[in-house]
């Protein structure tokens, strides 16, 4: 998923967020969640909450809400 050094691999960022956006019933109301995740994440590694600073904050909520479309039994509740 995330390579060292270098961010995220292109390849596999652009298969999520194609996956998220052809899933989707609405595609504005994707690209805004993906916006308020990446807006989240940027306050977070502004906090220094979260450790890794390679992974930009559009790149790391498009890799979290794929991943939450991709497994929901993980999500709490």
């Amino acid at each position: 998923m995330i390579k060292s050094g270098s961010g995220v691999n292109s390849n596999d960022l652009a298969k999520r967020g194609e996956s998220l956006v052809r899933q989707s019933t609405n595609r504005y109301l994707t690209t805004v969640r993906i916006a308020f995740r990446a807006k989240q994440r940027r306050f977070d590694d502004f906090d220094g909450l979260l450790e890794e600073s390679t992974v930009k904050p559009v790149q790391r909520a498009i890799i979290e809400l794929s991943d939450e479309q991709d497994q929901p039994d993980l999500l709490p509740g």
